[in-house]
């Protein structure tokens, strides 16, 4: 089994509009972390930057658009998945792990390879993914009138997991968090 954790960091909320500042992950096959990944990229030039989804992540409008190009970035990423995956073979992919990253996460992915002339997302990934708050819903349903929300740094508290609030945000450490979750949950 082939996961690829990962976490996004943008310029706003709107995958159409905004973009990607920093991608973050960890590459688990049969259960053993393969390779860790933490790339800062430069957001596409024509995309829009919410000033409060940069603060959220404690970065400057400076900061990011002196990140890496995101082609470059980009071609980083897919050779990378290219170790673990034949992209040219339908049977071999990854599933795409995160937190609420089916509503979020995974179409900033779809269209960071887009706007880089991939159209071939899915041959690296497969269509259905882990969502790691699902999974954590099913687990905390009896609970979850206790909480006051269901934010990643809620859950994982609520399961008993130790945090640093200060580091919440930075897409490294909330893709580690969410790993610490997805274990703590897992029904295999």
């Amino acid at each position: 089994m082939k996961l690829l954790f990962f976490d996004l960091e943008t310029t706003g909320i709107k995958y159409w509009k905004n973009g990607i500042h920093q991608i973050s992950g960890e590459i688990v096959i049969d259960g053993e972390t393969k390779e860790t990944f933490n790339y800062n990229v430069c957001p596409n030039p024509q995309c829009e930057v919410d000033e409060t989804a940069l603060q959220v992540c404690g970065v400057t409008r400076e900061q990011i658009f002196a990140y890496p190009d995101m082609h470059e970035v980009y071609l980083e990423f897919v050779n990378m998945l290219s170790k673990y995956v034949d992209k040219y073979n339908k049977d071999d992919k990854f599933f795409l792990v995160g937190y609420n990253n089916a509503s979020f996460d995974n179409s900033f992915l779809k269209a960071f390879f887009v706007q880089n002339g991939d159209s071939f997302f899915y041959s690296w990934f497969w269509v259905n993914s882990i969502d790691v708050m699902v999974l954590a819903t099913q687990h905390l349903m009896m609970k979850r009138h206790l909480m006051k929300d269901f934010k990643q740094e809620t859950v994982a508290r609520t399961l008993g997991i130790e945090l640093d609030s200060s580091r919440l945000h930075d897409a490294a450490y909330d893709i580690w968090l969410t790993r610490q979750i997805y274990e703590a949950v897992k029904s295999f």
